[in-house]
């Protein structure tokens, strides 16, 4: 396989065929993530891509799962994804889903006839990190979306019919907007029903932006207990038909799976315990990205 750069993947897919057709990330101007710092995003080659897949009908016969790298895989022109995805129905039958990063933009240059199209062919789910859906801290980290927008693209994916997973980030909004972030993001949860929400706990990277702001005093890190006053507010604002809403990241201090709506009481008291000091919490030095 042929790999360029800074390979991330979802931690579901931590088992997939990892097909790299984009190197880097195409908004890569978040404040807070360093993944691509210094990378040029570009899409990679259709010969490279399809020699990837001729490589894996020989060696990843085990693997049932494709993930599209890298940063937002869905912003390569359909004509491109329509080819790579036929390629892997037919020299890959026994993959069962194809999964990819996007973003509200890479959502919006698709039109839902387009995203059915994909859909049709194999591609199964879409992993889109919302961060939060307070429209000043989205300003704040260089998101390039309000919430409104990121809500629109959210339930635009949904109704084409794929799997939609979707991420949060806790601490991002600092200490002042704690609480707004929360409820606000809680909100537009809601609003686009996903099948799969993730929460972060914001573990930060020495030289992003964000870091530096906190370096300089001008960011606060939020405490643990901060973090878990966030969250449960977040669940309790959370209103899904019927989702999966995890806080398992490594970056986490309170590992938490809740099948949404029927674990919801049983997740907010768990948090209430650890809030009370009743339940331990992971130490920092077990934390990472």
């Amino acid at each position: 396989m042929h790999y360029e750069g800074t390979i991330i993947r979802p931690p579901s897919e931590a088992n997939s065929i990892l097909l790299q057709v984009t190197v880097g990330c195409s908004r890569n101007k978040c404040t807070f993530c360093g993944t691509y710092r210094g990378e040029r995003f570009r899409i990679k080659s259709d010969d490279v891509v399809m020699e990837d897949i001729r490589f894996a009908a020989t060696h990843c016969r085990r693997q049932r799962r494709v993930f599209l790298c890298d940063g937002d895989a869905l912003i390569v022109p359909q004509r491109r994804l329509v080819s790579i995805l036929q390629a892997i129905r037919a020299q890959l039958p026994w993959v069962t889903r194809v999964g990819a990063y996007a973003n509200a933009k890479s959502l919006q240059l698709k039109r839902p006839e387009e995203l059915e199209q994909l859909r049709e062919l194999g591609l199964g789910i879409v992993y889109m990190g919302v961060e939060s859906g307070d429209d000043e801290t989205l300003t704040a980290i260089n998101k390039g979306a309000d919430a409104g927008r990121l809500s629109a693209m959210g339930r635009k994916a949904k109704q084409a019919g794929l799997k939609l997973s979707i991420t949060v980030i806790l601490g991002i909004a600092g200490r002042e907007r704690s609480a707004v972030h929360a409820r606000e993001t809680g909100r537009v949860l809601s609003e686009i029903d996903p099948d799969y929400v993730g929460a972060l706990s914001l573990m930060l990277i020495p030289g992003t932006p964000l870091h530096n702001e906190w370096q300089a005093g001008r960011f606060p890190l939020l405490e643990p207990q901060e973090m878990l006053c966030e969250l449960r507010t977040m669940i309790a604002e959370t209103h899904l038909s019927l989702g999966l809403f995890h806080a398992n990241h490594a970056s986490n201090y309170l590992p938490i799976k809740a099948r949404m709506p029927k674990d919801k009481p049983a997740v907010l008291e768990l948090i209430d315990r650890a809030l009370a000091g009743r339940v331990s919490l992971k130490p920092e030095y077990l934390r990472a990205l």
